[in-house]
């Protein structure tokens, strides 16, 4: 499948396309009072929510329908293109009647193949252009199949939105950025527009700049940031919503990095960065074969597969080895816990076969 770089007539879409505007619309005052500043800096799309999927009941959970009137308002108004979220059919049909000129499928609806489906082919045929949220869940597939369903179903005018990923322990980021599930996306859709949404990595303002500096040096094509006129007084999400002065800073702060060709220089360390891969894998192959005959030994002696006493030396030992030699102790953990399932996987694999052999004999 190839996708081909987001087109918005009008707009300039070289990096960073920045998209801005409040998490929720909550009035017509604060969506116009906030577009009006943020399009004084450039900034030409402009974001609302009008639909707003909350985890739990009871909760702020948009306006509706009549956000899209504040919509229209703020294009009168500015000259901005909008953009709003979409969840199902009768969102869609309603956006396009009140000329809404960007959706966005979110998180949640990402991870529902029959709600993308659904938005898929109430939208295909329109031209908007689509910008599809990550799943909740690290599921690059997942991801990848709502941009198929779309383009099966006329949708070709799309791009994707990195927001992070949920995860049942909350650390320094309200959802986490697995920057290698982007990085995989856009290795294979090299053509694609990759955008990053910082205020949802995030989840508090004082993040916002790193993310999206961050985002820029990975080679992401442009930014979504939740913008409020008076986040500390917003409906929902005011913890990551930042204020059009404060994005404007953020902005300027920004470097966007040289994407030219490299030096012979460059090229040469990459060549050693290859052949160093090439190395590991040929040492990894190795160690898996070994472990393979261990699988047989034990199978033969009627042992257990995991041996955690030796596992806990070994990972011990490993670790204390790469604090000197410059290692990150997660990382080294990280990469010895791989291993060490591939290990325990073919260690398996021979015994199931060598016993399923001996059944048959």
């Amino acid at each position: 499948m190839e996708i081909k770089p987001l087109y918005i007539e009008g707009i300039d879409t070289t990096r960073p396309l920045v998209i801005a505007g409040p998490c929720s619309a909550e009035s017509e005052e604060q969506m116009v009072n906030t577009a009006k500043l943020i399009s004084s800096q450039g900034i030409k799309i402009f974001r609302a929510g009008i639909w707003k999927p909350r985890t739990k009941p009871g909760g702020f959970e948009g306006v509706g329908s009549a956000g899209l009137e504040w919509l229209s308002t703020v294009k009168r108004k500015t000259g901005m293109l909008v953009a709003t979220e979409v969840a199902n059919a009768r969102h869609v049909e309603e956006a396009i009647r009140s000329g809404v000129d960007i959706l966005w499928i979110g998180a949640r609806t990402t991870a529902n193949p029959f709600a993308v489906q659904e938005i898929a082919e109430a939208v295909g045929g329109t031209g908007l252009p689509v910008l599809v949220k990550n799943p909740v869940n690290p599921d690059i597939e997942l991801w990848i199949g709502a941009a198929e369903r779309l383009i099966s179903c006329g949708t070709e005018n799309l791009a994707f939105v990195h927001r992070g990923f949920g995860a049942y322990e909350k650390g320094l980021f309200r959802n986490q950025p697995q920057w290698h599930i982007p990085i995989e996306l856009k290795r294979r859709l090299p053509s694609m527009t990759l955008l990053c949404d910082p205020s949802h990595i995030g989840g508090r303002q004082n993040l916002i700049y790193p993310i999206s500096q961050q985002a820029m040096d990975l080679g992401f094509d442009g930014l979504m940031v939740e913008t409020h006129i008076n986040p500390s007084e917003a409906l929902s999400d005011k913890e990551q919503q930042i204020t059009p002065q404060l994005l404007e800073r953020i902005l300027k702060l920004i470097v966007i990095r040289d994407k030219s060709e490299p030096s012979e220089y460059l090229a040469d360390l990459r060549r050693e960065i290859d052949e160093l891969d090439d190395r590991l894998l040929n040492l990894l192959s190795k160690r898996m074969s070994i472990a393979r005959e261990i699988g047989k030994y034990k199978m033969e002696n009627n042992m257990q597969v995991l041996q955690p006493i030796r596992y806990d030396r070994m990972v011990t030992s490993r670790i204390a080895q790469a604090l000197g030699l410059e290692l990150d102790e997660e990382f080294v953990k990280q990469i010895l816990e791989s291993i060490h399932e591939e290990s325990v996987r073919q260690q398996f694999e021979i015994i199931n076969k060598m016993g399923l052999s001996n059944k048959l004999n």
